[in-house]
């Protein structure tokens, strides 16, 4: 890769700045108010500008320098689907290198020696990486270029991140989301509803579909191309910052623990120092366009993997010194003799006869999830009830419950991809029950979407679970499906092949 040699600026100088559903049912501007930041000009480029140092490093040309400064990090309380755990409040961020572009299967193979991606090309983003991948990844590649320290420190499921060392890293989630903003304060850094020639999402669903899905007079932006897969990297125009792809196309690993935020001010933060799940960023090619939002915060089990989750590199040694140690944690039970439960929600009937074929195969104990008050059998009817529920983030009220959940140790859940999330009545079914040290393994039926956001939802209500590897079953299914769930149970150690 060619490279130039930049050096790292002191923090208080002045710099010159160079000018992206199941069961038949729902799944259905250049002016904008900023803090007050030094960051509201474009980053500097790595162009061979000569400058007093403190450490001299060699920079790839496809990264930049992104210009410290303070935003509002979150969201406020007006913008649509905002999440609980999107507090806003006020974030500074210190000078950091970021690269342009998502990392490729070109540059991952290039390092590690093997591709893991599940669709495949040198220039489309690597994915289908766990986030102790992407750590080992950037350990990789700043030890093959020289000159560079490795950041992190690995023992186990612990990674210490030493912040005076120079390597290449993961972004913290806080600077990410300022990178992504590049000084704007409206969901999307287009200052508009992010289209589908503008990100690659599931363009059928852009941002406000949910209450305009019938009549679209009203959408600032229609429905668009759905492309059902990753696209090179670089192939839309950059954020106001140069930096490609922030909203779409892969997710992308941050270092942080995801938890709620502290509201207070803070400079350079770096999430919580201990947890189960990682946070991840941007959104993906099959993600509805609320979850592409800059604001919006997914999150999954570090060593768990999905065909739309990537990495984008950060550089360089932080003007905070010191060692961030986090502690991975999983709360553990005594096994209650290794039982099972298909748990499932269904409308229509496709979860219903994919949880029936599960029990066919593994013969485990089975319950639907019913509600007091059933929603509409009328399909037009539902989808409005649907999202509905979802916006308010309901808990319908159930109409039966499972005795004795104590003596399960695995839960498999079921469920229809209802617009790119989980069904209520699946929240209302998790909130019931303790499932510290548990396992559940997801399976959903889709109409295009596979999971959506639903295992970031599954996650983030019962983070002291463990969620193992899920299966996704377009509608019904078809012939396949019967193998497609023995190398399912297979993949979790539930049945041997």
């Amino acid at each position: 890769m060619k490279k130039v040699v930049l050096c790292i600026l002191e923090v208080t100088m002045i710099l010159f700045l160079l000018s992206a559903c199941g069961e038949n049912a729902p799944q259905s501007g250049m002016e904008s108010k900023k803090v007050a930041t030094a960051a509201e000009s474009p980053p500097v480029r790595a162009t061979g500008m000569s400058k007093p140092s403190i450490t001299e490093i060699e920079v790839p040309e496809d990264f930049v320098l992104i210009k410290g400064g303070t935003f509002n990090m979150g969201s406020p309380d007006s913008e649509a689907w905002r999440g609980d755990d999107e507090t806003e409040h006020l974030v500074t961020v210190s000078d950091f290198y970021m690269s342009i572009y998502e990392v490729t299967q070109k540059e991952y193979q290039e390092v590690m020696g093997n591709n893991p991606s599940t669709l495949s090309g040198e220039n489309l983003p690597v994915e289908n990486i766990t986030w102790f991948d992407a750590i080992a990844y950037c350990n990789a590649r700043s030890e093959a270029e020289g000159g560079l320290t490795p950041v992190y420190t690995i023992d186990g499921q612990n990674v210490s991140w030493n912040r005076d060392a120079n390597g290449y890293r993961l972004p913290t989630e806080a600077e990410w989301e300022y990178a992504c903003r590049a000084g704007t304060t409206t969901p999307f850094n287009t200052e508009t509803s992010i289209s589908a020639e503008e990100a690659n999402y599931y363009g059928h669903y852009p941002y406000e579909i949910e209450n305009n899905y019938f009549s679209q007079a009203n959408l600032e932006t229609k429905p668009g191309r759905y492309r059902q897969t990753t696209i090179g990297v670089g192939s839309f125009q950059p954020n106001g910052w140069g930096l490609y792809d922030m909203h779409g196309n892969v997710r992308e690993w941050c270092w942080d623990y995801y938890g709620a935020y502290n509201t207070e001010s803070q400079t350079d933060p770096t999430g919580p120092t201990s947890g189960s799940l990682r946070v991840n960023r941007g959104g993906g090619w099959n993600d509805f366009a609320k979850h592409l939002r800059s604001a919006y915060r997914s999150s999954t089990p570090a060593n768990n993997s999905s065909y739309n989750l990537g990495l984008r590199l950060v550089l360089g040694k932080t003007t905070a010194a010191g060692k961030v140690t986090d502690t991975a944690h999983a709360a553990k039970k005594e096994s209650s003799g290794g039982k099972i439960l298909i748990a499932y929600f269904s409308w229509s009937g496709n979860t219903r006869g994919i949880a029936r074929k599960i029990q066919k195969t593994t013969g485990a104990d089975i319950f639907e999830i019913e509600l007091v008050t059933p929603y509409s059998s009328d399909y037009n009817t539902v989808l409005d009830q649907a999202q509905r529920d979802q916006h308010k983030q309901a808990r319908p009220k159930l109409a039966n419950h499972v005795k004795e959940m104590g003596q399960y140790d695995t839960i498999m859940l079921g469920y229809p991809n209802w617009w790119a999330s989980i069904p209520m009545p699946v929240g209302s079914f998790l909130e019931e029950y303790d499932f510290v040290g548990k396992t559940i393994l997801p399976f959903c039926s889709h109409g295009g979407g596979r999971f959506g956001q639903s295992l970031t939802a599954i996650a983030k209500l019962v983070p002291d679970a463990t969620l193992g590897d899920g299966l996704s079953v377009h509608y019904s299914g078809g012939a396949d499906l019967p193998d497609e769930i023995s190398a399912w149970l297979h993949r979790n150690g539930i049945m041997k092949q």
